[in-house]
């Protein structure tokens, strides 16, 4: 993998050329975009990150508009030169890092049916637009996605490597907390898009450690109940600083896991 172009995903067989097809989104589609959106954005001043609050703004979503992939691609492009990359919905791990380490955002189109307001096994387009997009607008959130995704297609192969990436990526973009000002905000996509997450990720039922690599990746996670632990970051820049550490560690414990 280290061998080949970085642009090596955009010739790959497995990546389908797909588009969003905004005139075929129904009235269901847009009622369930609307409460969705107006559900969750009221608890979202006092909860989520200010690059957040300031990304939505930027990226343009509104409560009425399902959101509009040329749209964002446009407010991107000005912003941090990322776009987004139209999928089916879960793909293999090396095009999900091949793309992202390209800048591209994976993004699937499909909103979730009225009788799944609150619960879906794999995320539809409301979770990958409405709590991800906003923030691809701040420049040390995407670069930190960028490189990571590079130490992942370095090990690619290895399955535990990958694992322990997982972790990172499951306890800082989608399940990640920052402090702004002394007080916990929210960053992680899984808590963004979720009203309850919100409240208790926030609250003093779950623990709440300081942001430690080492201690992340040997942390597992599940995915069908809140977690149970969150870490905190102190600003996206920390986050960014620490691709170091992380490369280091991974190749520590991807060596001990081998002898």
């Amino acid at each position: 993998m280290t061998n080949k172009p970085k642009d090596w995903v955009f010739t790959d067989p497995r990546l389908q050329e797909l588009r969003q097809d905004y005139a075929a989104y129904t009235e269901e589609d847009f009622n369930v975009w609307k409460i969705l959106f107006d559900r969750q954005i009221v608890n979202l001043p006092e909860a989520a990150s200010e690059a957040y609050l300031k990304g939505i703004k930027e990226i343009g979503f509104t409560a009425d508009k399902i959101a509009d992939f040329e749209d964002v691609n446009r407010r991107l492009e000005h912003s941090t030169g990322w776009s987004i990359q139209v999928v089916p919905g879960l793909i293999d791990d090396d095009l999900f890092f091949g793309l992202m380490n390209n800048k591209r955002f994976c993004s699937s189109t499909w909103l979730r049916k009225m009788e799944q307001l609150d619960y879906l096994e794999e995320p539809d387009m409301f979770h990958d637009a409405f709590a991800h997009m906003p923030l691809l607008t701040n420049q040390h959130y995407v670069d930190f996605l960028e490189d990571l995704s590079g130490i992942a297609l370095k090990h690619i192969e290895n399955k535990w490597a990958i694992e322990l990436l997982s972790r990172i990526y499951w306890f800082t973009i989608e399940f990640g907390l920052i402090r702004e000002n002394g007080q916990l905000r929210i960053y992680g996509a899984g808590i963004l898009s979720s009203a309850g997450e919100t409240k208790y990720s926030l609250s003093s039922e779950p623990a709440h450690y300081e942001y430690d690599v080492r201690k992340i990746m040997n942390t597992p996670y599940w995915k069908d109940k809140f977690q149970d632990k969150y870490f905190i970051i102190e600003s996206y820049e920390q986050l960014y600083q620490s691709l170091s550490e992380i490369e280091a560690v991974l190749e520590e414990m991807v060596t001990e896991e081998a002898k």
